[in-house]
Protein backbone atom coordinates (compact mmCIF):
# COMPACT_ATOMS: atom_id res chain seq x y z
CA UNK A 1 0.00 0.00 0.00
CA UNK A 2 1.38 3.39 -0.93
CA UNK A 3 0.70 6.64 0.83
CA UNK A 4 -0.16 9.96 -0.71
CA UNK A 5 1.52 13.31 -0.65
CA UNK A 6 0.06 16.69 -1.45
CA UNK A 7 1.21 20.29 -1.46
CA UNK A 8 -0.66 22.71 0.81
CA UNK A 9 0.39 26.36 0.40
CA UNK A 10 0.42 28.35 3.65
CA UNK A 11 0.03 32.14 3.47
CA UNK A 12 0.53 34.70 6.25
CA UNK A 13 -1.00 38.14 6.75
CA UNK A 14 -1.14 40.69 9.53
CA UNK A 15 -4.81 40.96 10.50
CA UNK A 16 -6.29 40.01 7.10
CA UNK A 17 -6.27 36.20 7.24
CA UNK A 18 -9.98 35.72 7.99
CA UNK A 19 -11.07 38.16 5.28
CA UNK A 20 -8.66 36.67 2.73
CA UNK A 21 -9.54 33.06 3.50
CA UNK A 22 -13.28 33.81 3.40
CA UNK A 23 -12.78 35.46 0.00
CA UNK A 24 -10.82 32.44 -1.25
CA UNK A 25 -13.61 30.16 -0.02
CA UNK A 26 -16.17 32.28 -1.91
CA UNK A 27 -14.18 31.79 -5.13
CA UNK A 28 -12.82 28.26 -4.74
CA UNK A 29 -15.66 26.71 -2.72
CA UNK A 30 -14.88 24.05 -0.16
CA UNK A 31 -14.90 24.02 3.62
CA UNK A 32 -13.10 26.66 5.68
CA UNK A 33 -12.01 25.93 9.25
CA UNK A 34 -10.68 28.80 11.37
CA UNK A 35 -8.99 28.80 14.77
CA UNK A 36 -8.27 32.16 16.40
CA UNK A 37 -5.57 33.14 18.88
CA UNK A 38 -8.38 33.50 21.44
CA UNK A 39 -9.18 29.82 20.89
CA UNK A 40 -5.57 29.04 21.87
CA UNK A 41 -5.28 31.18 25.00
CA UNK A 42 -5.16 34.70 23.55
CA UNK A 43 -3.46 37.23 25.84
CA UNK A 44 -2.39 34.46 28.22
CA UNK A 45 -0.47 32.92 25.30
CA UNK A 46 1.37 36.17 24.60
CA UNK A 47 -0.85 37.67 21.91
CA UNK A 48 -1.75 41.36 22.19
CA UNK A 49 -5.34 42.04 23.18
CA UNK A 50 -6.17 43.67 19.83
CA UNK A 51 -4.91 40.51 18.02
CA UNK A 52 -6.76 37.77 19.92
CA UNK A 53 -9.51 37.57 17.26
CA UNK A 54 -6.89 37.14 14.53
CA UNK A 55 -6.47 33.79 12.82
CA UNK A 56 -3.98 31.44 14.47
CA UNK A 57 -4.60 28.78 11.78
CA UNK A 58 -7.07 28.27 8.97
CA UNK A 59 -7.53 25.55 6.38
CA UNK A 60 -9.63 25.73 3.23
CA UNK A 61 -10.26 22.22 1.94
CA UNK A 62 -11.49 22.51 -1.64
CA UNK A 63 -10.94 18.91 -2.73
CA UNK A 64 -8.71 15.91 -2.10
CA UNK A 65 -5.92 17.69 -3.98
CA UNK A 66 -6.54 21.39 -3.18
CA UNK A 67 -5.85 22.63 0.34
CA UNK A 68 -4.94 26.23 1.20
CA UNK A 69 -3.88 27.24 4.70
CA UNK A 70 -3.21 30.61 6.26
CA UNK A 71 -2.82 32.62 9.43
CA UNK A 72 -2.14 36.05 10.84
CA UNK A 73 1.35 37.03 11.96
CA UNK A 74 1.03 38.64 15.43
CA UNK A 75 3.31 41.49 16.46
CA UNK A 76 5.20 39.46 19.09
CA UNK A 77 6.48 37.04 16.41
CA UNK A 78 9.70 38.39 14.85
CA UNK A 79 9.84 39.25 11.16
CA UNK A 80 7.30 40.16 8.55
CA UNK A 81 4.49 37.95 7.25
CA UNK A 82 5.54 35.73 4.34
CA UNK A 83 3.51 36.05 1.16
CA UNK A 84 3.28 33.41 -1.50
CA UNK A 85 2.88 32.65 -5.16
CA UNK A 86 0.24 30.02 -5.73
CA UNK A 87 -0.26 28.09 -8.95
CA UNK A 88 -3.57 26.47 -9.86
CA UNK A 89 -3.16 24.06 -12.77
CA UNK A 90 -5.00 21.25 -14.48
CA UNK A 91 -7.29 20.27 -17.31
CA UNK A 92 -10.61 21.10 -15.63
CA UNK A 93 -11.12 24.18 -17.78
CA UNK A 94 -14.54 25.14 -16.43
CA UNK A 95 -13.39 25.13 -12.80
CA UNK A 96 -10.14 26.94 -13.47
CA UNK A 97 -11.86 29.63 -15.59
CA UNK A 98 -14.52 30.10 -12.89
CA UNK A 99 -11.78 30.52 -10.29
CA UNK A 100 -9.87 32.92 -12.57
CA UNK A 101 -13.00 35.05 -13.06
CA UNK A 102 -13.65 35.10 -9.30
CA UNK A 103 -10.13 36.27 -8.49
CA UNK A 104 -9.76 38.64 -11.47
CA UNK A 105 -12.86 40.58 -10.41
CA UNK A 106 -10.92 41.90 -7.38
CA UNK A 107 -7.29 41.74 -8.48
CA UNK A 108 -4.57 43.38 -10.54
CA UNK A 109 -4.22 41.18 -13.60
CA UNK A 110 -0.52 40.81 -14.40
CA UNK A 111 -0.91 38.49 -17.40
CA UNK A 112 -4.38 38.05 -18.89
CA UNK A 113 -5.59 34.46 -19.20
CA UNK A 114 -4.62 33.69 -22.78
CA UNK A 115 -3.10 30.94 -24.87
CA UNK A 116 0.58 30.55 -24.05
CA UNK A 117 3.38 29.57 -26.44
CA UNK A 118 3.48 26.09 -24.87
CA UNK A 119 -0.15 25.46 -25.88
CA UNK A 120 -1.85 25.87 -22.49
CA UNK A 121 -3.90 28.83 -21.32
CA UNK A 122 -1.96 30.86 -18.75
CA UNK A 123 -2.64 33.98 -16.70
CA UNK A 124 -1.46 35.55 -13.47
CA UNK A 125 -2.76 38.15 -11.06
CA UNK A 126 -2.05 39.81 -7.73
CA UNK A 127 -5.03 39.61 -5.41
CA UNK A 128 -6.00 42.39 -3.03
CA UNK A 129 -4.35 40.51 -0.15
CA UNK A 130 -0.88 40.62 -1.70
CA UNK A 131 -0.78 37.04 -2.99
CA UNK A 132 0.33 36.29 -6.57
CA UNK A 133 -1.78 33.61 -8.31
CA UNK A 134 -0.83 31.76 -11.49
CA UNK A 135 -3.40 29.81 -13.52
CA UNK A 136 -2.50 27.20 -16.14
CA UNK A 137 -5.21 25.35 -18.04
CA UNK A 138 -3.79 22.35 -19.90
CA UNK A 139 -4.47 22.34 -23.61
CA UNK A 140 -3.17 20.80 -26.78
CA UNK A 141 0.56 21.31 -27.09
CA UNK A 142 1.67 24.03 -29.48
CA UNK A 143 3.29 22.82 -32.67
CA UNK A 144 7.05 23.06 -32.51
CA UNK A 145 8.93 24.66 -35.33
Amino acid sequence: MTGSTYLAPYVNWRGQAREAMEFYASVLGGTLEVMTFADMGGVAAGVAEHEVAWVMHSALTVSDSVLLMGSDHPAHVPGEPKKAQISLSGDDEATLRRWWDGFAARADVVQPLDQAPWGDWFGSLDDHYGVHWMFNISGPRAAVG
